[in-house]
């Protein structure tokens, strides 16, 4: 007997209904608010208004549209799956052969659950496929699914693309997504959904600087507080897609995948592929959705459960000049400005003196280190702060003992190297003997010394990324690869935390976050970028993950020169740290960045574990956000260009508790307003409401100056 099933999964304000009617594949007939209790009639009915008629010059039976598209049912959008044997069973009939619910089986009837999972294993006999699909939905009402295709036959079958696609509903109109380069990550673009496909292709063998982040699809005008709005994550780290599609039978989808290179998933005989988790989240403007994601980490059980460090990283100090006595000094300014975590940056290995030689070559070069890193670290240890250290595994210099040793295990295709990308190529993991020597090496040092963090960077994009010798791409396998050495090398130290930084925040993805404990958002740490650079990073990615540091001035990537109150101001609503030769710091400058760094201890438990909210101005020139609990709130005012009319607005502070009471007052306000406000020179107290509607008259501040607001709860004598 066929399978005919409703599955009926509610969290969190979410619903999703997955209906599987006379065994087809699975089919989304809601994915939205929360449509309460459904029922057996409900099921009947919601199919019956759901049924697409019967169109003039389509198909003669009702289109249906499953979680991976299928052509054959007179989709004429894209399909899920596309892959051959050898231009055979190209167009496969699926019929559902197990359903679980929560991993339980079930046949028929309407199933109903609060947060839940479901698997769905199909079959095309004649095909000989199997099709598996995976959803869950998470208690925080954030929705994923991903699907896996195994060959059941004796001959190979290629597999070109495999995605999983969500219907939005029609009045959902308008995109937004990401795209961005090196130190300009994550710039938002909006545009209309027309008809056919909006696609966005990462080629770049890591998530990329131009990724895009997160696709959203939304009602028009659709802002941080308010309009409906869909939107998803393809979770991968390697080639990807995000895509939205409309067909002129009025129906639309948002989905994503990996993107496969010609011929690089062939299956023999029983292999399966199993594509990306591809995430989803649906609400009330994009801070809703921004919190499901959000929300989600939190509650994973590796999510880092002790306060963020503070940390100090001394690239911008050193660079490749890596004398003990200066960095000694660095230990010791560091830890008087109350530094938890001090990073030993690139050039401590092989023959590493700048960026045309020695990465691959993981020891401590003698030259440079005749003692080791134990003088090093004995001192930041001393000084009670962790240890932290660069690498970058996944990249090798053809001036290295390793490429002289092996050139075969660089990635290369056609008999050519690659183009060059700052100095370097890559090295291919997915070469057993390659990856063992890099696991080993990595191994030793951790093992050696004690490290309780390692920066782990990936400075180019995989071009001409084959295997030498076959020369077929190896993308695929060089992703999964780097997944398992990053989990290995925990598994020799545990509690060892681990930064994702590619060339600045080329790979920010919640698949390389379930085994690293933070990205590094850019390699452009001026305050006034990062300003954009870390909103639109904190869309997918909570604030206690994001790296965000005090630098130098000028600053390294733009020249721009700004005060310390913006540095820091800006940084502190992140994981913060420093980039900056602080020995060459006075007095003065020192006793503000402690300052500051005091008073981020004080307020991180709310800035790393609070609500996010942001501001729908209507104007460019100001920024406002904050973090917001029980307690209260925190809130950035931030004057990013010369303000026009509006700047003397009035100014809401949203997402406090209508009814409760809050103390307001200003951080650190006569170093950074240029005509305070009444309400600055004293704190007040207003209601959560009052304080949303926006009776705060907006700051006159300096152009590239920040405003840090407090809003302390007042608690009631009725209140405990």
């Amino acid at each position: 007997m066929p399978m005919d099933a409703l599955i009926a999964l509610r969290a969190a304000g979410v619903g999703l209904l997955l209906d599987i009617s006379a065994g087809q594949l699975p089919a989304v007939l809601h994915w939205g608010a929360d449509l309460g209790e459904v029922g057996p009639s409900d099921w009947e009915a919601l199919r019956r208004a759901q049924q697409m008629p019967v169109m003039n010059n389509g198909v003669d039976v009702p289109l249906r549209l499953a979680l991976v598209p299928e052509g054959r049912a007179g989709w004429m959008g894209r399909p899920g799956l596309s892959g051959s044997r050898g231009g055979r069973d190209w167009s496969p009939r699926f019929e559902v052969v197990e359903l679980e619910v929560d991993g339980q089986p079930v046949t028929v009837g309407v199933h109903t659950s609060g947060a839940g999972s479901v698997r769905v294993a199909c079959r095309d006999e004649g095909a000989e496929l199997e099709l598996e699909l995976l959803v869950e939905l998470t208690p925080q009402g954030l929705l994923r699914t991903r699907a896996g295709v195994r060959n059941l036959g004796a001959e190979a079958y290629q597999v070109d693309e495999l995605l999983v696609a969500l219907p939005v509903p029609g009045q959902a109109r308008e995109l937004l997504d990401f795209t961005g380069r090196w130190t300009k990550e994550r710039q938002p673009q909006r545009l209309p959904l027309v008809m056919g496909e909006h696609r966005r292709e990462n080629r770049r063998g890591r998530t990329g600087a131009d990724a895009a982040h997160q696709l959203c699809l939304g009602t028009r005008g659709f802002g941080h507080a308010g309009g409906a709005v869909w939107a998803v994550h393809t979770a991968w780290s390697g080639n990807h897609v995000h895509y939205a599609e409309r067909v002129n039978t009025g129906q639309q989808v948002i989905g994503g995948g990996e993107l496969l290179l010609p011929g690089e998933v062939i299956l023999g005989q029983g292999e399966q592929y199993l594509g990306p988790w591809v995430y989803a989240s649906h609400g009330e403007g994009l801070d809703n959705v921004a919190a499901r994601f959000h929300d989600w980490m939190r509650a994973r059980p590796q999510h880092p459960a002790s306060a963020r460090p503070v940390t100090l990283n001394v690239w911008e100090a050193v660079y490749f000049d890596h004398r003990l006595d200066k960095l000694l000094e660095l230990v010791d300014r560091a830890a008087e400005v109350g530094v938890e975590r001090f990073v030993l940056d690139d050039g401590w290995f092989g023959g590493r003196r700048d960026d045309t030689a020695g990465l691959g070559d993981w020891w401590v070069s003698p030259q440079m280190w005749p003692d080791g890193l134990d003088p090093l670290i004995s001192a930041v240890k001393a000084k009670g702060m962790q240890f932290g250290l660069w690498v970058e595994p996944e990249m090798v210099n053809m001036d290295s003992d390793l490429a002289r040793a092996h050139p075969e295990w660089v990635m290369q295709t056609g008999g050519r190297l690659p183009v060059e990308s700052r100095h370097q190529q890559v090295l291919n993991l997915a070469i057993p003997q390659a990856y063992a020597q890099v696991r080993d090496q990595l191994s030793e040092i951790l093992r050696r010394y004690e490290i309780d963090y390692l920066k782990w960077d990936h400075n180019r994009d995989l071009v001409d990324a084959g295997s030498a010798g076959s020369g077929r791409p190896a993308v695929h396998a060089q992703t999964l690869a780097a997944y398992r050495l990053m989990d290995e090398l925990r598994a020799v130290r545990p509690g060892l935390e681990i930064e994702s930084c590619a060339s600045g925040g080329a790979r920010v993805d919640l698949e390389v976050l379930q085994r690293t404990d933070r990205v590094w958002a850019s390699d452009c740490i001026d305050a006034l970028e990062r300003q954009q650079i870390d909103w639109w990073t904190k869309q997918l990615i909570p604030p206690e993950l994001v790296g965000s540091h005090i630098a130098s001035v000028p600053f390294h990537t733009t020249g721009r020169i700004l005060g310390l109150p913006m540095r820091a101001a800006t940084a502190v609503f992140g994981h913060l740290g420093i980039e900056w030769d602080i020995t060459q710091a006075g007095p003065e400058e020192l006793a503000v960045l402690k300052g500051w760094i005091d008073w981020h201890k004080q307020h991180r438990a709310l800035l790393h574990s609070g609500r996010m909210v942001r501001l729908d101005w209507p104007d460019d020139e100001l920024r406002v956000h904050g973090m917001v609990d029980d307690s209260g709130g925190i809130f950035s005012v931030a004057m990013v260009a010369m303000p026009g009319p509006m700047g003397l607005g009035l100014l809401p502070l949203p997402g406090l508790e209508p009814q409760a009471r809050y103390r307001v007052q200003v951080v650190f306000a006569d170093q950074i307003v240029q005509l305070p406000q009444a309400w600055q020179a004293a704190p007040i107290e207003l209601s959560g409401a009052q304080l949303a509607a926006g009776v705060l008259r907006a700051p006159v501040m300096f152009t590239d100056q920040v405003l840090v607001v407090e809003a302390r709860r007042v608690r009631a004598d009725t209140e405990s």
